[in-house]
């Protein structure tokens, strides 16, 4: 922290009351995580009587024992992996050339096609459509109708365009007089000076396939084909619904809380390792990818 002693006592006052607020906003994003660990930690009768507050009631893993133990889960958590691995290569492979076309003042009406990349943004095909359209392409209840079908995002298509637009011209040209053609113009100049801004669309893709939830449900019938997400509302609906499961003696150790929020916790884990990983490009893509002169 800097010298208190240079600052005014008008100045002292507004950090304070800056870093208080920052403080009381860290902490309220960070209580949902702490409590649904602790539920999950915690004893079925004390998760379904609602005296879990911050810290575990009655600490027991038999939630996660539960969960471990069931090959769905894990059946599911592979496929989660292969969603959102898969989808987010493949959008990628989409998006970067696509951003990089749109970026180019040469390219014939460029401002259609930026008109049309922003107008899915505001309006879609809606929900019946768009299933009689993947229904019709044969892509219902597939691992490539799932990757395939949500490759490209408007928002991810724009912020990396515009990355491509802050590149200097210079860079183009000084490749363009050593013989250099579109693709090596694109792969050797402009996906290096982009790794940022690739790195947070790549992460945008990631936490969006890793959470994908709707259309999985919709598309997906064939149970060795659901994703993480899917599971979990599956999980939640069975074991609400079975009278014995919550009568039994062994709803003293766990309950469809304590599982659920045992699968949440689950479910988030990949994403917590991963993004200390890419959060240093994070700040920096948002920033030049986002601001448009």
């Amino acid at each position: 922290m800097a010298n208190m002693n240079l600052y005014s006592r008008g100045d002292k006052t507004f950090v304070i009351i800056n870093m208080v607020l920052i403080g009381i906003f860290t902490l309220s994003t960070l209580y949902p995580f702490i409590y649904i660990t602790a539920i999950s930690l915690s004893s079925g009768f004390a998760a379904t009587a609602g005296t879990v507050v911050l810290t575990p009631v009655e600490t027991t893993v038999e939630a996660y024992r539960y969960i471990l133990g069931d090959s769905k889960f894990w059946i599911s958590y592979g496929n989660t992996f292969i969603y959102t691995i898969g989808g987010t290569l493949v959008s990628l492979a989409f998006l970067i050339p696509g951003a990089y076309a749109l970026s180019r003042p040469q390219l014939f009406g460029r401002r259609f096609w930026n008109l049309m990349v922003a107008f899915t943004m505001w309006f879609n095909a809606g929900l019946i459509p768009f299933f009689l359209n993947m229904r019709d392409l044969g892509l219902l209840d597939s691992y490539f109708g799932i990757i395939i079908g949500f490759a490209v995002n408007g928002f991810n298509l724009i912020l990396l365009r515009n990355f491509f637009e802050g590149v200097p011209d210079s860079f183009e040209e000084a490749a363009r007089m050593d013989g250099a053609n579109d693709f090596q113009v694109l792969w050797k100049v402009y996906v290096p000076l982009a790794k940022p801004a690739i790195a947070t669309v790549a992460l945008f893709c990631m936490v969006a396939r890793w959470n994908g939830f709707f259309w999985a449900m919709v598309l997906l019938q064939d149970e060795n084909k659901i994703p993480l997400q899917v599971y979990l509302r599956h999980t939640i609906a069975t074991l609400s619904d079975d009278p014995e499961f919550t009568a039994t003696q062994l709803n003293a150790s766990y309950s469809f809380e304590t599982v659920s929020a045992a699968i949440i916790v689950c479910s988030i884990i990949p994403v917590l390792i991963i993004y200390p990983f890419i959060q240093k490009y994070f700040e920096k893509g948002i920033l030049l990818g986002g601001v448009k002169e």
